[in-house]
Order: C-alpha cells, then sequence, then structure tokens
C-alpha cells in the first residue's frame, strides 16, 4: 500500500488541484492511504474533509518579506515546523510527498528531503510561487499548468481538474443548469465572475452596463462574491447570486465568460471550451496575466486590463462581441483546440514515476 502526503493549501488555487489529484489516486488506488497536510486557517480545514481526506495540520508561518521581528524569529520557527513535519512523516510511514504550493509546502519539501522521500511538485500558475521555485531545486518531478512556468525540469501536465469539470457535458446539460439558476433554457447566457470573494471593478461595471447587457439579447448569471455589498438591480434575465457551491453547472449554462484569471478558472474555462474574456488582477506578481496569455494567444479568449474594464469597454468591445455569433464561434473553437481534461492523470503517472525512482539511502 503506498501512503500519500498531498501538501499545499490556503486558497482554492492550491486546495482544488490538491483534491482532483487526489480523487484520481484514490480512483487508481483504492488502498492507498492519502493524508493532506495544511493548515486550521486556509480552505483546507473546509475542503479537505469534507471530500473524505483526513487533514493534518501545522501552525501557518508565512515567510517575513521585510526585517522586523517576525524575521528574527522565523528561523527558529521554520526549523521547528520542520520537525513537525518530520514527525507526521515518519509516523504515517509516508512514501511521497505531492506538493502544489502554500505556507506549508516548503516545509514539507525540506522535511520529505532529509528523509530521502520522493518529491512530486505541481505549480498551478503561470508564474511560480516561492514555496515551488525552493521545491522544484529538491526533485526532478516537477508538474507544470501552463507552458510559460518557469521551474527547473519541469513538464507540462495541465491543470489537475475536479471530477464535476472532467465529466461535464455542457451541450446535454446547459438547458437544466439554466433552469437551476432562474435563467431562460433557451438564451444566450454570459457568466461572470469574480471568484469566491467577488471584484469590486467587475460587479460595478456590470452593474453600471447592465441594461445594455439584458437589450443586446443575453442574460446573465453573476456570481459577485460573499464579500459584495452592493446594491445590484432586479431585471428580467438578470440573476445574481453571491456565490455558488456548484460552479461546473454555471458554467455549463455558459456561452461567454468574464472572470478574473485565476489559474484553476483559466483551466476549467478553456477545458471546456468556453469563450473567455479575462480581467486580470492588478496586483500581485503578474500572474493572472500570464495565466491567460496561452488562451489569448490562441484566440480562445480577450484580455483587457483591470483599469480598462469600464462602462466605456463594455459598449465599445463587449457588446459588439455579444452581437456577433460569428466572432463567439470563433473563439470557441480556438478553445476547443486548447481543450484538456487530463491533468489529474498525467500528474499521477508523474507521483508514480517518482514512486518508483530510488531517492537515496532508506530512511
Amino acid at each position: 500500500m503506498t501512503r500519500y502526503l498531498m501538501a499545499g493549501g490556503g486558497t482554492a488555487g492550491h486546495v482544488n488541484p490538491l483534491l482532483a489529484t487526489a480523487d484520481r489516486l484514490r480512483f487508481e488506488d483504492s488502498a492507498a492511504e492519502i493524508l493532506v497536510l495544511g493548515t486550521n486557517e486556509g480552505l483546507e480545514a473546509r475542503l479537505v474533509p469534507a471530500r473524505g481526506y483526513r487533514l493534518l495540520t501545522v501552525a501557518r508561518l508565512p515567510f517575513p518579506r521585510r526585517f522586523g521581528v517576525a524575521a528574527l524569529r522565523f528561523p527558529g520557527q521554520f526549523v521547528a515546523l520542520i520537525r513537525s513535519v518530520r514527525h507526521i512523516l515518519s509516523e504515517h510511514q509516508i512514501d511521497v510527498v505531492v506538493g502544489f504550493g502554500g505556507y506549508v509546502a516548503a516545509p514539507a519539501y525540506l522535511a520529505a528531503r532529509l528523509m530521502r522521500i520522493p518529491i512530486v511538485v505541481h505549480e498551478a500558475n503561470a508564474r511560480a510561487g516561492m514555496a515551488n521555485r525552493f521545491g522544484s531545486l529538491l526533485t526532478p518531478f516537477v508538474g507544470v499548468a501552463f507552458s510559460r512556468t518557469a521551474l527547473r525540469r519541469a513538464r507540462v501536465v495541465g491543470m489537475p481538474l475536479r471530477a464535476e469539470i472532467v465529466s461535464l457535458d455542457r451541450a446535454t446539460e446547459r438547458a437544466d443548469a439554466r433552469r437551476e439558476f432562474g435563467l431562460d433554457p433557451h438564451r444566450q447566457t454570459l457568466l461572470v465572475t469574480g471568484g469566491s470573494l467577488g471584484s469590486d471593478r467587475l460587479n460595478r461595471t456590470l452593474i453600471a452596463t447592465i441594461t445594455l447587457v439584458l437589450g443586446a439579447g443575453w442574460q446573465v448569471l453573476h456570481i459577485c462574491g460573499t464579500r459584495s455589498e452592493l446594491d445590484y438591480p432586479s431585471l428580467a434575465g438578470y440573476v445574481v447570486v453571491p456565490y455558488s457551491d456548484q460552479m461546473h453547472r454555471a458554467l455549463a449554462s455558459a456561452d461567454l465568460v468574464v472572470a478574473r484569471a485565476g489559474a484553476s478558472t483559466v483551466s476549467e474555462v478553456t477545458a471546456l471550451a468556453l469563450p473567455a474574456i479575462y480581467v486580470p488582477l492588478s496586483v500581485g506578481n503578474g500572474e493572472q496575466r500570464l495565466n491567460a496569455a496561452d488562451a489569448v494567444a490562441a484566440g480562445a479568449a480577450r484580455l483587457v486590463n483591470d483599469a480598462d474594464f469600464s462602462a466605456d469597454w463594455i459598449a465599445d468591445h463587449l457588446l459588439p462581441l455579444l452581437m456577433s455569433p460569428a466572432d463567439i464561434a470563433a473563439l470557441a473553437a480556438a478553445a476547443s483546440s486548447l481543450a484538456a481534461r487530463d491533468g489529474a492523470e498525467r500528474l499521477v503517472t508523474v507521483i508514480h514515476e517518482a514512486v518508483s525512482r530510488p531517492v537515496g539511502l532508506p530512511r
């Protein structure tokens, strides 16, 4: 029996591919023991147990970005954290550590290296995070979701996707999905989402132009986010929900998506051959723009700067697109050429390769 420790968490961008990979491992070998390493503060605290996996938690220890008391305390705290992870690896006789980034990934990589346990790294973003950049120095088994990701010895495996996305047939589920959200089953649908917390920029711009979009003959499913406190108009053909735990059904309902360019969003939208308009976050290290780059270059999506996503942009660019079936079809056809749903299978192949290759002296 193989024992896997899946390390990662904090955000959906880490947790979703982790769970998709765990599900694939469990599908291939029901006897495998799959444990997840995370913290009590990230999304994994809720999502991992809900999926039926055991969550082992350690302290959340952010890397200090500036000199101060936290920086002085960090080395000692990091050593203690590695010691905690080594205890977990030893207690559960882990055979391989599979990391997806986040606070727990770096100590998991280092602890595994010290114990001669194979390491597999998966990077979901086009621009790798600090933990996975470190992890890629410790192992030859590095998988990435995007071809533009610059990591040592990386191979493109794609994004491990949720089973609901992998099995989704938009053509057969579209009408029922629209009915579930209170939409007309036969009317073209624009899905707008800024993620689970929402995007104030996307929300305000859509509110200001919703009558124009509806006037173009489309209906709108707007997932505004759980933190949004704006007043949304009550209009026929305009459905607003703060959050949906059936995101695959929302995607099934859509003919066009306007969204942020998180790695999971881009991967799921592209896998379903959906045309998209991406509005990357203007903060961070620019990874969202890079996440969308392949889809944009292939003609499967269009990109607009956050600062430019305004009522004028909607009138000058989105409305002409909505009223051009040929342009929508061209975007969808290009998306079809990129669609791939086997990321979890391909990453599991890398994991099996890592397990079968000796790492060093027995631990």
